[in-house]
């Protein structure tokens, strides 16, 4: 029962703004290194760290080199690093096979990094996008985004995903039926501990682009992806769809992308009350670190905030690009 407070002067509420102490004592929610997952990129190669250039500080990283991120995000104290790749434009195909080669990219990382660094929880992105030759996140047909057929092939990958040791499986391509597919798969293949985060609310939205650049699928991409991901202007509809996910067997569920949609963030925790994640995506960092390069924006305040904002909306965990950042200004606090 919510309580309104005397009048002034009996209640002056600047008292408990007075000083850093007292302002720490009465906080309703603070950021942690526990609330950290770490995108990175990996592409082929040995030795190679190449500038994203659309995302300061960004790289991306061959497989030897994001071995040494995920030891360096272990120390740092962050739980899980969730793997993307920029995949040879040779092996993007209409059919999507290099998605659930046992070889390809991500593959390859998860177990170079499962061998090396078996503390950190390694997370991978289930969708055709990377692979496909339109750069879409399902197969096409005559212009159309086609659905089941899509929810077969990403079977297969989250499996290839499993087999390498993937910890959490993300569904990132908003086909219907993926989750409760994937899941009976894991099920019935001996993988029932691996997760599902399911990027269950995840909006067309404009805030991807640097992404797209930095796993080469911007130019690949014919059209846009409104026919299945969601409309920016719909919140109901994405308690529907996380609530069919979380029946279809999702263990967390993530809304995507993050600070412009942060009502949603709280409408899912509110309604829920399931592990609950946001991704602050690349045009969100990109906004942040360049105006930070800039001058503009005290840079690190501006990210602090940033991710603190997600807890105050009740997300449980956000990626990040900020993420081995945030974990030094937090060890120094």
């Amino acid at each position: 029962m919510s309580h309104s407070p005397a009048a002034f002067p009996a209640a002056r509420l600047r008292r408990t703004r007075q000083s850093l102490a007292v302002r720490g004592l009465v906080r309703e929610n603070t950021l942690c290194v526990d609330d950290l997952i770490w995108p990175v990129f990996v592409r082929d190669g040995e030795g190679v760290e190449e500038p994203v250039e659309s995302m300061p500080g960004v790289m991306r990283r061959s497989v030897d080199k994001i071995v040494e991120a995920a030891r360096e995000a272990a120390d740092l104290g962050i739980p899980a690093i969730c793997l993307f790749p920029y995949t040879d434009p040779a092996l993007k195909t209409e059919d999507c096979a290099e998605a659930w080669n046992p070889d390809n990219l991500s593959n390859r990382a998860t177990r170079a990094i499962k061998a090396a660094v078996p503390e950190i929880a390694v997370m991978t992105d289930v969708a055709l996008d990377p692979y496909n030759i339109n750069g879409h996140d399902g197969f096409v047909k005559d212009g159309k985004i086609l659905n089941d057929e899509t929810v077969e092939a990403l079977v297969k990958q989250a499996l290839s995903q499993a087999e390498a040791g993937a910890d959490i499986i993300g569904p990132s391509d908003m086909m219907d039926g993926r989750i409760g597919a994937i899941r009976e798969a894991l099920e019935t293949s001996g993988h029932a501990d691996v997760m599902i985060l399911s990027y269950a609310a995840k909006y067309a939205s404009a805030f991807y682009g640097p992404f797209r650049d930095a796993v080469g699928a911007s130019g690949a991409l014919k059209g846009d992806k409104t026919t299945y991901q969601m409309d920016p202007g719909n919140s109901d509809e994405a308690l529907r769809l996380v609530g069919r996910d979380l029946d279809e067997g999702a263990d967390m569920v993530m809304v995507k992308p993050g600070m412009p949609y942060l009502d949603i963030c709280r409408r899912v925790k509110d309604r829920f009350g399931v592990p609950t994640y946001a991704y602050q995506v690349s045009g969100e960092y990109a906004m942040i670190a360049g105006a930070a390069q800039n001058g503009w924006i005290d840079g690190d305040k501006a990210m602090m905030e940033s991710l603190l904002c997600f807890k105050r909306a009740g997300c449980d965990g956000i990626l990040t690009y900020f993420a081995p950042a945030v974990a030094r200004k937090l060890a120094k606090q």
